[in-house]
């Protein structure tokens, strides 16, 4: 581990986290964990007292040459990205940092990630293990840091996205990768119809394509990978040469498409590859296309069950970006069938038995 890392890694508050989750537990009151509080916008409000994660932060443990890194909750994305740099690595599924004081662990219990999702993996496929305050305020821990450990692997994983409501992330185990030796970003002038058509094309060859958006009319492309392989590509695509910190931009939203609209709310639409365009009432403009057209973020004024019925005959499904205290929708998730329902309260009732983890933080019911 470098001295830089040793030294992020000594605040460790997980006594005293687990004594105030033991307490909630014993008096019935509802938690609202939170670590940088920058992704507060993404469910819906929690009321309940305070679980602060920031300061259990640092860098447990860290084998570049396993490529593998055990860090605290609290530790800020950026921190932990600077470390990895340090040894030519990365965190493959490019966690959002919506603000400096982002956390790790909030990446994680939101689940989102970056333009290189599709060609690299989710969240979830880059977490080893993880250490987990239970209802009971016990500090478990589940994974290891091996990617063949099998002994509490699944539950890991299910963490991801969870969004704090099945138990409180203290430490977590990633697989890292190293940092690609070449890499070109490129802009191409295309209609929306020749880029969906260009970008399915491109999907079934083995390209070092790592990111792919279309958005007014262009077309853009990063390649990653060997020099050889980056060139050569770029030669034969063309266009020109694109800032990398577009990528970053759309990742963190702080792209000019995501300015706040005081009349249309921001909604992410997941969809299925090569999916055409959907015959929503929309402007072009008022799409961004990301992830090679499966992710479409969309600025509307439609409702919400109009255009979730649209992305559900696709094969899709629609989440609101914009709180409801802003003219967001009132439930931010799409609604879940009634089997999927019926596990997600079965698990909820195993895991948080009282309710005290960030309760209706998914759905207004549990």
């Amino acid at each position: 581990m470098t001295e830089r890392a040793m030294h992020a890694a000594d605040r460790d508050i997980a006594d005293a986290l687990c004594e105030q989750v033991r307490s909630a537990y014993a008096e019935r009151t509802p938690l609202r964990i939170v670590g940088g509080d920058t992704r507060a916008f993404y469910g819906r409000p929690v009321e309940g007292q305070t679980l602060q994660m920031a300061e259990h932060k640092g860098i447990v443990s860290y084998d570049p040459v396993e490529l593998v890194v055990t860090v605290r909750a609290g530790t800020r994305i950026n921190d932990l990205e600077a470390v990895l740099a340090e040894q030519n690595q990365m965190l493959a599924f490019e966690p959002p940092l919506f603000a400096e004081s982002s956390t790790i662990g909030g990446a994680v219990a939101t689940g989102l990630s970056g333009p290189r999702r599709p060609w690299a993996g989710a969240v979830r496929d880059f977490v080893l293990g993880t250490r987990v305050i239970t209802q009971e305020g016990k500090l478990l821990r589940f994974g290891g840091e091996v990617m063949k450990n099998v002994a509490g692997y699944d539950l890991s994983r299910l963490m991801a996205g969870a969004q704090g409501t099945l138990g409180v992330l203290t430490d977590i185990s990633f697989k890292v990768l190293p940092i690609p030796t070449a890499t070109h970003s490129l802009r191409l002038t295309y209609s929306l119809d020749d880029a969906l058509k260009k970008l399915a094309e491109l999907g079934r060859q083995p390209l070092p394509i790592t990111a792919a958006a279309w958005h007014h009319g262009e077309l853009f492309l990063r390649l990653e990978g060997g020099k050889s392989s980056v060139q050569a590509t770029q030669e034969r695509l063309g266009g020109e040469s694109l800032d990398a910190s577009f990528w970053r931009e759309l990742r963190d939203h702080t792209h000019t498409f995501f300015q706040p609209d005081d009349d249309q709310a921001l909604w992410r639409l997941s969809l299925p590859p090569n999916t055409a365009p959907l015959a929503l009432d929309i402007p072009e403009t008022n799409i961004f296309y990301d992830w090679a057209g499966s992710q479409r973020w969309v600025k509307t004024t439609l409702d919400a069950n109009t255009l979730r019925a649209t992305c559900n005959a696709a094969g899709g499904h629609a989440t609101c970006y914009t709180p409801h205290s802003q003219g967001g929708a009132v439930d931010p998730f799409t609604p879940l069938n009634a089997v999927v329902e019926k596990y997600h309260r079965n698990l909820k009732a195993e895991l948080d038995a009282h309710g005290i983890f960030n309760p209706g933080r998914l759905y207004a019911a549990f």
